[in-house]
């Protein structure tokens, strides 16, 4: 696949990087002209993903977090959220609804908004090394009139 435009960050495991990171993702995402439910849909998969490596991966102390993002073929955007936490032991466990080890205030519902929300949802994890959360949804594109 050949990248037509790309940007990196990295940035703590606070809950306040949260709504940045969906920003910055919504802002770079825009040059593909996404309606406002596809950027909505883009930002909530986001939100998704970095709260998870703030709640899962990172739950006693601040870690770090990276974020990719990238315009390929096919006017599709990827988008790559990286931790080096805990890890998961059973993805495909993780991935069930309402699955969850974050307490009985966390809905176990990450993982099926983020596939429900984009097309492609990979999750990649080493048990003590972290997890890679890759992402992609095309953008129809629109015609003007």
């Amino acid at each position: 696949m050949k990248t037509k435009n790309y940007i990196k960050m990295e940035f703590p495991s606070r809950s306040v990087n949260e709504g940045f990171a969906r920003a910055a993702v919504a802002c770079f995402a825009a040059q593909l002209d996404p309606t406002l439910e596809e950027l909505g849909d883009i930002k909530t998969a986001v939100s998704e993903a970095v709260t998870n490596c703030i709640v899962h991966a990172y739950p006693d102390s601040i870690g770090k977090i990276s974020l990719r993002a990238r315009i390929i073929d096919n006017n599709t955007l990827e988008i790559v959220i990286k931790d080096w936490g805990k890890g998961i032991e059973d993805i495909e466990k993780a991935r069930e609804p309402m699955f969850t080890t974050g307490g009985e205030e966390r809905s176990g519902m990450g993982f099926t908004i983020m596939e429900s929300f984009m097309d492609k949802l990979r999750v990649r994890s080493s048990p003590g090394r972290g997890v890679t959360v890759t992402m992609r949804r095309r953008i129809a594109v629109r015609t003007a009139e």
